[in-house]
This record gives structure tokens, sequence and C-alpha cells, in this order.
């Protein structure tokens, strides 16, 4: 399942690692979404189209920075 690493900057607590993966957790085809409050990271896994991921991400309200995939 492919997999794509996002830096979001303004991530601070937990209140935003909810708001996110609550979120991204909404989009089709999302298998795993996992926010790592000290490194300022969201990943995710399976095959949602990285617009949407993007998408729900600025819907919860946070910017992104930059992505890496895999």
């Amino acid at each position: 399942m492919p997999a794509r690493t996002y830096s979001v900057p303004d991530i601070t607590c937990d209140h935003c690692k909810k708001s996110i993966e609550e979120e991204v957790g909404k989009v089709g085809d999302v298998d795993l979404v996992r926010v790592d409050v000290p490194t300022k990271t969201v990943r995710v896994e399976g095959s949602a189209t990285d617009e949407a991921i993007r998408a729900a991400i600025e819907d919860a309200g946070y910017d992104i920075a930059g992505s890496v995939t895999g």
C-alpha cells in the first residue's frame, strides 16, 4: 500500500493530532493515518490521491510545508 509523509509545522499538541487524523480518516482509500506531534509529520497509507489528502489536512485547519512520498 502506498504511503506518503507530509510535513505540517503547525502541529503542536494532541488536539492537532486528533483533528488531522479525523479529517484524513474520512478520505476514501485511506488505510492508516498517523500523526507524529514531535516531528510535526502526518503519515498516510492507502491509495487515496495526494490532492484528497492535502485537502483533508487543510480542511482540518493546517498548512502543509512539504511532502515526501514513500
